[in-house]
């Protein structure tokens, strides 16, 4: 191997670095973030992302000159910030240090600096649906599907997730694959499960009825290692669902059930802090909570 080829490999483009910080550099994710960014800026590229052996061409460094123009233009779109010339420049930071977007010198003067201007969004989050029932199928499947160290649950019932008929298999799989599960439920004897009922306008069984079910699901995952499942009494204001370093939060409206309550999906970024306020929240009411038993 020469020199060259051993530093080219040592130093990754910029591309790499940014979807593996967000999790899309395997082929899969890339070309489902692909057609959703495709959704929004011209509906004609859906389905045009690149073959297999073009992507990884382009994480190779290898490529020569620039992808097609309107690949330019949905990378742009999925990386705001960047153009399509620097994620293609090879990164001295090595394949662990995200960079930040270099602003051309026709930006600056556009956008010059100032203390008073504050950044317009929250990089963390990636999406924000007006009920959590509006929230693709696909994306659950996805979340769960590239899920390998973590996935934590703080919920009621979640009866929407935990009925999948694959649910239970795949969270034993991610188990014994080496991922670290846990799941706290609501107590269904609990006082406030009956309260929640009320609150919901249902019957005041309708709540526990819906963890028992729920519980039932997940019976199977009963003594498997690397598994935990605790039941928790608290009031509970969002429920979390964690998955790697991507989050849905089910916001909860007084009078309406989490179905109909608008919904967070949240991506862990090394500068916010969004992510750890709903993991701080997720420990306080983990560490309450008892153990179940099945």
């Amino acid at each position: 191997m020469s020199p060259d080829t051993t530093a080219q490999e040592a130093r990754p483009i910029v591309l790499k670095v940014l979807l593996r910080g967000r999790h899309l550099q395997s082929y899969r994710a890339f070309c489902r973030e692909y057609d959703k960014v495709a959704e929004k800026v011209d509906k004609s590229l859906r389905g045009s992302f690149p073959s297999k052996a073009q992507f990884y061409r382009w994480l190779s460094g290898e490529l020569v000159g620039l992808p097609y123009a309107d690949h330019c233009r949905i990378l742009e779109a999925m990386l705001p910030g960047w153009q399509a010339e620097q994620l293609f420049e090879f990164h001295d930071g090595g394949i662990e240090f995200v960079p930040e977007p270099t602003a051309s010198p026709t930006s600056q003067a556009i956008n010059p600096p100032s203390s008073a201007m504050e950044p317009r969004g929250n990089p963390e989050v990636v999406e924000v649906f007006s009920h959590r029932s509006a929230i693709p199928a696909d994306l659950w499947t996805r979340l769960l599907d590239d899920s390998g160290e973590r996935i934590d649950i703080l919920c009621l019932a979640a009866l929407f997730l935990v009925e999948r008929p694959t649910f239970a298999k795949q969270v034993k799989q991610k188990a014994s694959d080496g991922a670290k599960i846990r799941l706290l439920f609501g107590d269904p004897d609990a006082d406030e499960a009956t309260k929640r009922s009320e609150e919901e306008q249902l019957d005041a069984r309708t709540v526990s009825a819906r963890i028992r079910n729920a519980l039932a699901f997940l019976r199977p995952l009963d003594g498997v290692p690397g598994v935990e499942a605790r039941l928790h009494t608290t009031t509970l204001y969002n429920s979390v669902f964690r998955f790697d370093d991507e989050m849905v939060i089910n916001t909860h409206v007084y009078g309406l059930p989490g179905a109909h309550a608008p919904a967070l999906h949240l991506r862990q970024t090394p500068k916010g802090d969004m992510f750890e306020t709903y993991m701080e929240s997720f420990e306080t009411v983990w560490s309450a909570a008892k153990p179940l038993t099945w």
